[in-house]
């Protein structure tokens, strides 16, 4: 398993992750259900949070400190989400051909 997925991966309860992003639970529950995260689930229902979802769960808080109300958060998470989504595909598009392991043949 690569890096980037282990991120990705839940491993920490709900109690957990709010102790290391100096929240409630409730607050958790409640970014929840405005949409501006998704943990992952175990079979049975129980939320489980990533390395990921602890960076957006601190920018929350940030933007929260910052004056942004839910609707607000939920709106920046998203435009930079998108933000960086295009820098990657930027990126790709402006990646320079590697013509030397792969020369073209003419004739």
């Amino acid at each position: 398993m690569g890096q980037a997925e282990d991120r990705g991966r839940g491993v920490y309860a709900i109690s957990v992750a709010a102790e290391l992003v100096g929240t409630g639970q409730q607050n958790l529950r409640l970014y929840e259900r405005k949409g501006l995260l998704e943990p992952g689930r175990t079979l049975g229902g129980t939320r489980q949070y990533s390395e990921d979802d602890l960076v957006i769960l601190r920018r929350i808080g940030e933007l929260l400190d910052l004056g942004l109300n839910l609707a607000g958060i939920r709106m920046v998470l998203l435009l930079e989400a998108d933000n960086r989504r295009l820098e990657g595909a930027l990126r790709s598009a402006n990646a320079p051909r590697d013509t030397a392991r792969h020369p073209v043949r003419r004739g």
